[in-house]
């Protein structure tokens, strides 16, 4: 356990998912220690809604946007130029950041440029295995690359890869030397209300367009299904009200929880965060909509269709 540090920690913000997992965390790291948190636009909100007595700094933004048209993994690597420069200019904030502010323990939820080799640095992953089609060797280079930075890599997911909820992700020939698992994350608690509500809770998440794609999608085929009743959860988009479709915009913690156990089943994409939540509250009704070309999301959604229940929905369905 660490304790008498000034510590500070930060998360990628490429969706959500990278800050909600932080909380459990910051919950109890603050117990014993002195916490700084990074922010962005896109996580301030998360942050200081779950710990507004704690101090934040503000950071560059990754602001990774998706094509209507691009795989991910195109987008993204077209747009790596950028991002590297990006990471490069993080370390720099970081140097001043930990002089203003007498850090001495630094932990990163995938912000690759947030590591000093001065001050003891933790990098936070469930994804140290690239588990691409295409280009896997150079993205596992990088990968490897930046990792390999930090004094520590925090895994949140169980070391037993027989119950692991991210498979070859996270298992395999580890090639940093102070690797741990530290188990799933949730910021979410189990609800006492579980009379379902809802048949569908559709969770709407990612960067856009294509979370605004994901919405319009969902809202055409809950409209066209009367006969069943839709709530829908998201941070950036409102979805009509209608009379069997109700929006839940930039709910909390505890609203979420309360709407996952009140609806029969959940829609969501297979981003890693959401499904330890789903885990975290035993939800076992799931369709996941895997996020074309994002390869890791496509991985999970078969890995939870053979190993958790899950199933597949192809949005051209709809």
């Amino acid at each position: 356990m660490v304790s008498g540090k000034n510590i500070f920690i930060s998360a990628l913000d490429w969706g959500l998912g990278h800050a909600t997992r932080c909380v459990p965390i910051i919950k109890t790291l603050e117990k014993h220690n002195q916490i700084l948190i990074g922010v962005t636009p896109g996580t301030k909100f998360i942050f200081q809604e779950t710990f507004p007595h704690l101090k934040t700094v503000e950071l560059p933004a990754y602001n990774i946007r998706y094509s209507k048209y691009l795989p991910v993994w195109l987008k993204v690597l077209f747009d790596w130029p950028r991002i590297n420069a990006l990471i490069s200019k993080e370390g720099i904030v970081l140097k001043e950041i930990i002089q203003q502010h007498q850090i001495n323990y630094i932990i990163s939820d995938n912000r690759f440029g947030l590591y000093s080799k001065d001050v003891y640095s933790v990098f936070i992953t469930h994804q140290l295995f690239i588990q691409s089609p295409i280009l896997k060797r150079l993205a596992q280079f990088i990968n490897k690359k930046f990792i390999l930075h930090f004094h520590e890599v925090w895994v949140p997911d169980y070391a037993d890869e027989k119950i692991s909820l991210s498979g070859k992700l996270s298992h395999g020939n580890q090639f940093h030397s102070n690797v741990k698992f530290i188990g799933p994350l949730s910021r979410l608690t189990k609800s006492q209300n579980s009379l379902i509500q809802y048949d569908y809770l559709v969770m709407l998440s990612g960067p856009e367009p294509l979370h605004t794609q994901f919405a319009e999608h969902m809202e055409k085929y809950a409209t066209s299904s009367t006969s069943l009743r839709f709530a829908f959860i998201s941070s950036l988009v409102k979805v009509q009200e209608k009379t069997n479709i109700a929006m839940f915009y930039q709910a909390d913690a505890f609203e979420i929880a309360n709407l996952i156990s009140q609806s029969t089943k959940v829609i969501c994409r297979s981003g890693y965060s959401s499904l330890m939540d789903l885990h975290h509250l035993e939800k076992k009704n799931i369709i996941l909509f895997p996020t074309k070309g994002q390869t890791e999301q496509e991985y999970l959604a078969k890995y939870w269709c053979k190993y958790f229940g899950a199933e597949i929905f192809d949005l051209k369905k709809l």
